[in-house]
């Protein structure tokens, strides 16, 4: 009977948990499409789409993540000594050959990961904000592209470098020539680029040598991964490429040009994959050693672009990353690739050259957009048509001569370019109307399971099947009646797996909503009312940049009510508790809100305490003092919040034994990583020890949370004795059960403890120190929640003339209150932007998937990833159950009331195995738990509407679809996290 209820329970969960992936799965699809793909090639036999070639070979070297301010002749102020001046060649040479040297700041269209950036420099086509998911799980391009034009033209390549260029080109250099290496291990700064030193050199030193050759390195990325830019090993790094090109240029033929390029920049931490200047600023440094490219006469200035980097003092000549492709392919007589952009750099080509490589890029770019205006996604161009056409009239019409000429067909090629730009993701709103349409009754839907729980209270159970009945048969009939439509009405637009899924989730929602309609009491409007605010904030772009703050004000709002209770409390000490505990979980709160990472648009009001600097992401002095001692501080304050209540007995010393060991060896783990940075330990010692120490740790964890499973009691059992001078009685002896009173949350606090510790051992050190205040936070406010209910209780005895209880609340009052759910809800997501996190790709922590190896190990590497990111948000999915079971003791003990602090056991009656909780309990569990989920689902709702309203506001990729995203996944992360808790 009891696992069949808990099979019900859990049911409901998976069935919540299910409608909400249903919504993400239906908006996902309609918000975030990929571009229209046209897999037409460029061809012409008589040579009229390219220009007699200039060069017959090519030599491509990408320098991951060369921001352009590491070769720029005006770095910015202040210089850094570890970046700036050190890669000095390329400006060099443009100063000394300026016919044959090009320097300039490119600009990597966002997202600036190395996958879709590959993609550009050698397809010329534009990336979606959804391609950046691919950057782990490349496939080959179909499309047009530099590579596929040189196979076609029968040149042979070779290769040397990140692998990824495997995945996306498999077949299109020699067999022989290629060398691919692992891409991923960050903390690897130097293989991959001695790899391609190795090869590079004899392939351009053979008598047949390659006709083109990419060569790729990664040191640079890696170092700013692994160090940021303001490290020594920046300094050695660049300092080593600067030797490479050197001896390439000397190494290089007359008719071979050489292009040296950064597929992105990074940000100050060294990190990217956002649309930040620093990240799309990119270096790109053309180089011809035989032929000049430039003419006597400077391009028309109606040509030629410039910007001024951050903090540089001049503007330098700028190029989109992509105008390298119709460059490339012109100066090697190539036919520009299908589906290119990019308009030719006009400092590449002299003389009348310049004015034919605009007219075949012009045309190219014309029929490109025709073929895509034809196609099924044409639509989107039809605001911008007009716009186009006009630019295009203007390119053909004779009245334009000379540089004006050349001015025209520049600006049909920026005109196409940024039209393209406003339209690079189609929207379907059809299924984005779905998936909200099932986001908002699905919420609908969870308030009533959680009014009705509340409702029901220990009666839960002939509701709970009433509930499930219905639900299963709703979805039952919404499936059958989408796939009748779908057979009856053939042409309906709906894929029929899309339709049968919103069907069956709609469906079983009203039929939900039907046997547990929602209700709202004057209770739970404060609750409400916060929640509310939460989720209208992401309509505003400030607020959402400045969530961090807004959940900082939200958090210490949603205690009112507990400020409110200790002022009416009938006794001076349940005062004191309410307001003491209170206020220390609000200080907890405070102080993890001190640890930041800032996002680019809240410079310059924001500054960066989670790391040493901006632009050093090592722990700052403080957290490599206090780290550890807070990895000790926790299980001491997990063993005195259990003393107060005696649960400190029983599994309680082992787990607390396993966790110290675990806790003390994540924070080592990370000491090392600290000293292996600095170089203060060899990285051959520090590396194999910390893996080793981390792998400890963590099994450490895992034994505490079997050793929980396999015996969850912090209880003991004592012997009776009778009171000194009173008469022995007859009758059987009884025992004491010590830790009785909390022995349902004792057990469950341990277990969020050591899922703690796996948390933890992912967390950098100032994670870390976050982590230990937000478990200090949950045991402050557990203890505020207790006292607050023991004052309810005394409060509602008094008013029934009754003696007081904590247990004595009203039938129809649960001890657990969606205001009480709140401010866990929200410490997660003030615990999330503690740990050094904003719903920005930038501020992943890749750091975090070589915890446990020195290599991506699949799937240890992106499992430390998510813990690393949604770590916080877990823990406070997962200790939302306390409000339920703390300081809760089973109702029964062998049919007889338990004493408030202690059971009691005759040994003529039954023994500790007739110990349970009751159905009160298991409903306010997972009412608790349901709480939170209608939480963060009201989250992603505000988050998913906000993106969908505004899909065409300027800051869409930028604010509000990384925020949809960032909620979509800890949505799904609170709903796994409730299941497994409760």
């Amino acid at each position: 009977q009891t696992m069949s209820v808990l099979n019900k329970r859990l049911a409901v969960l998976l069935w919540l948990t299910l409608i909400h992936a249903a919504g993400i799965y239906l908006f996902t699809n309609g918000f975030l499409l990929s571009r229209l793909s046209l897999s037409n090639r460029t061809t012409c036999d008589d040579g009229a789409c390219t220009l007699p070639p200039t060069h017959n070979r090519l030599v491509v070297l990408i320098i991951d993540a060369l921001r352009f301010d590491f070769v720029s002749p005006d770095p910015p102020e202040p210089h850094s000594p570890f970046h700036h001046n050190i890669l000095t060649l390329p400006r060099e040479l443009t100063r000394a050959r300026p016919e044959h040297s090009f320097l300039y700041n490119s600009y990597a269209d966002p997202p600036t990961t190395t996958l879709q950036r590959i993609k550009g420099i050698t397809t010329g086509s534009l990336p979606t904000f959804v391609d950046l998911g691919n950057n782990f799980g490349a496939s080959s391009i179909d499309e047009d592209s530099l590579i596929h034009q040189l196979v076609a033209a029968g040149k042979k390549g070779a290769f040397m470098g990140d692998d990824t260029w495997m995945s996306v080109f498999p077949d299109a250099f020699e067999p022989n020539s290629t060398f691919p290496y692992d891409s991923f291990n960050v903390e690897d700064l130097h293989s991959v680029d001695e790899g391609v030193i190795r090869h590079l050199f004899p392939a351009l030193a053979s008598p047949t040598p390659p006709d083109f050759l990419v060569g790729h390195f990664l040191g640079v990325d890696h170092v700013g991964h692994r160090v940021g830019p303001d490290h020594p090993s920046m300094r050695d790094k660049l300092a080593q490429m600067n030797d490479v090109l050197a001896r390439v240029i000397d190494a290089l033929a007359d008719d071979t040009l050489l292009v040296v390029l950064g597929d992105h920049g990074m940000d100050r931490a060294g990190d990217h994959g956002g649309d930040g200047t620093l990240e799309t600023s990119a270096a790109l440094w053309v180089y011809s050693k035989g032929v000049p490219l430039a003419g006597d006469e400077a391009p028309p200035s109606g040509l030629v672009d410039y910007a001024t980097f951050p903090g540089a003092r001049e503007p330098h000549r700028r190029v989109a990353q992509i105008d390298l492709v119709p460059s490339i392919a012109l100066l090697l007589g190539l036919p520009i690739p299908f589906n290119s952009l990019g308009s030719v750099i006009p400092d590449l080509f002299a003389g009348s050259r310049l004015q034919r490589a605009l007219e075949i890029n012009t045309a190219q770019i014309k029929a490109y957009l025709d073929t895509y205006r034809a196609s099924g996604a044409g639509g989107e161009l039809d605001d911008a048509w007009p716009t186009i056409e006009s630019a295009w009239a203007a390119a053909q019409s004779f009245a334009y001569q000379g540089d004006a000429h050349l001015i025209t067909l520049s600006n049909f090629n920026r005109v196409a370019l940024g039209s393209c730009r406003a339209i690079w993701a189609q929207f379907d709103p059809v299924r984005m109307g779905m998936g909200l349409a099932l986001l908002a009754i699905g919420i609908v839907a969870a308030w009533g399971v959680y009014s009705s729980l509340a409702r029901e209270g220990a009666a839960y159970e002939p509701w709970l099947l009433r509930h499930l009945t219905l639900v299963g048969q709703g979805a039952g009939v919404g499936a059958v009646a989408s796939s009748s439509a779908s057979v009856l009405v053939p042409s309906l637009v709906i894929h029929p797996l899309n339709a049968s899924i919103f069907a069956a989730a709609l469906a079983s929602c009203f039929a939900s909503v039907l046997v547990s309609p929602p209700a709202v009491s004057f209770r739970k409007i404060p609750g409400i009312l916060i929640l509310a605010l939460h989720g209208i904030s992401f309509f505003s772009n400030s607020f959402t940049f400045w969530e961090d703050r807004v959940s900082q004000w939200l958090l210490a709002a949603s205690m009112v009510p507990f400020l409110r209770r200790a002022l009416t409390a009938p006794t001076r000490q349940l005062r004191a508790r309410i307001l003491g505990w209170s206020v220390a979980f609000l200080a907890c709160a405070r102080l993890i809100s001190v640890s930041t990472v800032c996002r680019e648009e809240q410079q310059p009001y924001c500054h960066v305490t989670f790391y040493a600097s901006s632009s050093l992401p090592e722990p700052p002095l403080p957290a490599l003092l206090l780290a550890l001692p807070a990895a000790l501080i926790v299980p001491w304050a997990l063993h005195r919040a259990l003393r107060t209540s005696r649960s400190e007995l029983g599994i309680t010393p082992i787990v607390l034994i396993m966790l110290r060991g675990s806790l003390a060896g994540g924070t080592l783990h990370w000491l090392l990583e600290w000293a292996d940075t600095a170089e203060l330990l060899s990285t051959s010692i520090a590396r194999p020890l910390r893996s080793w120490i981390a792998r400890g740790a963590l099994g450490a964890a895992a034994l505490a949370l079997t050793a929980l499973w396999v015996a969850p009691k912090c209880v003991s059992m004592e012997l009776v004795q009778p009171e000194p001078g009173s008469a022995p009685q007859a009758g059987p002896r009884r025992v004491a059960v010590l830790g009785y009173a909390n022995s349902l949350g004792a057990p469950y606090l341990l277990f969020v403890a050591a899922l703690g510790a796996c948390v933890w051992l992912m967390q950098q050190l100032t994670g870390q120190l976050v982590l230990a205040l937000f478990l200090l936070a949950v045991l402050a406010f557990l203890e505020a929640a207790d006292a607050a209910r023991d004052a309810a209780a005394m409060q509602a005895a008094f008013a029934a003339g009754s003696l007081p209880d904590s247990e004595s609340l009203p039938a129809n009052v649960p001890r657990v209150g969606f205001g009480e759910v709140v401010p866990l809800a929200l410490l997660g997501t003030v615990a999330f932007f503690g740990t050094g996190h904003q719903a920005v790709l930038a501020t992943i922590q890749w750091k975090a998937a070589f915890v446990l190896a020195g290599r991506v190990v699949y799937p240890w590497a992106p499992v430390s990833v998510v813990l690393n990111f949604f770590g916080a948000v877990m823990l406070a999915a997962s200790a939302v159950p306390l409000l339920a079971l703390w300081k809760r003791a089973p109702a029964q003990i062998g049919g007889k009331q338990a004493p408030a602090e202690k059971g009691e056991i005759s040994d003529a009656g039954d023994g500790a195995d007739s110990i349970g909780p009751d159905s009160r309990v298991k409903a306010e569990a997972t009412l608790a738990g349901v709480g939170v989920m209608v939480y963060y689902a009201v989250l992603l709702f505000g988050a998913a509407v906000s993106a969908a309203v505004l899909r065409r506001h300027l800051m869409v990729w930028k604010v509000f679809a990384p925020r949809y995203m960032a909620a979509a996944a800890e949505l799904l992360v609170v709903d796994i996290s409730v299941v497994l808790g409760v």
